[in-house]
């Protein structure tokens, strides 16, 4: 590489956490990688000079080579195919693990009755959804937002529609259903599915985590941690909670062989997110 590339993360995304882990994993060099902060918790991600990096406003986002990446696929594969050390490389595991009805961000938003509704408006969702929406209507009114002006219309729409349930301005009953089924789809896949993919030991790229590894680690660390899970060992067990029966072995032996990891406990070395 003539320079260095540019990561663009924030350290409370799921999905940053990706090729977080890859640049740990894969032997880069300090320096070869330069990590920018974009704060998402204060809508920075909104800004059109953001925006003209990245029009979905979404990390990660990655420069380099002359080329600008904006997915979690294309910024991961990009690290793994030039980096020092080679792994496993994807398969179409990534894919499905990023189909919208697997999404880990919307369990940090979700709410499924009054309980999840006061807890969320009286704390980190609203707070963040409200930040988003400041964000939005602010960046939305500048004079480089015009080239943006679709994207910021719809992204003021669903995000306010959110706020407004959190607010107590619009009825919580479609929310609570479509809460209810997303955490019964990922429930249902942890229990059922992810055990025929995972190996008896180790991980989906072998000895070593490969490219689906990546991925799959950070999803699993986002639903740990909105089910109340620590990074230990047996952090895993919180997810009970939502799949109300006990994780099965293959899953807690797959939590287990990332938590013993330096790459791991670096990038969650403040906690899960």
């Amino acid at each position: 590489m003539s320079k260095p590339a540019v990561l663009y993360v924030f350290g409370l995304s799921v999905w940053s956490a990706v090729p977080e882990l890859a640049v740990e994993e894969l032997g880069y060099n300090e320096g070869s990688v330069e990590k920018k902060v974009v704060n998402l918790v204060e809508g920075e991600n909104f800004t059109p000079e953001f925006l003209a990096i990245n029009p979905k406003a979404t990390l990660p986002t990655l420069q380099a080579d002359g080329e600008v990446f904006t997915d979690t696929e294309s910024v991961t594969h990009w690290l793994v195919k030039h980096a020092p050390k080679k792994v496993a490389s994807g398969t179409s595991f990534i894919a499905k693990i990023h189909e919208d009805k697997y999404d880990p961000n919307f369990p940090l938003l979700l709410v499924r009755n009054e309980d999840e509704l006061k807890a969320a408006a009286d704390g980190f969702p609203k707070v963040f959804v409200e930040n988003r929406q400041n964000a939005l209507e602010k960046h939305s009114k500048t004079e480089k937002a015009a080239p943006f002006k679709q994207f910021y219309e719809e992204k003021i729409a669903g995000n306010g529609g959110i706020l407004a349930i959190y607010k107590g301005e619009a009825s919580p009953d479609d929310f609570y259903k479509q809460s209810e089924a997303h955490w019964k789809t990922i429930s249902d896949f942890i229990s059922n599915e992810l055990p025929t993919i995972l190996p008896d030991s180790g991980f989906l790229g072998g000895a070593t985590p490969g490219e689906d590894d990546f991925h799959l680690g950070a999803w699993l660390a986002r639903l740990v941690h909105v089910s109340g899970g620590k990074n230990e060992k047996e952090g895993y067990k919180a997810l009970e909670k939502e799949t109300k029966q006990t994780i099965p072995p293959k899953v807690a032996t797959y939590w287990a062989a990332w938590s013993e990891r330096p790459s791991w406990n670096k990038v969650y070395t403040d906690g899960l997110h």
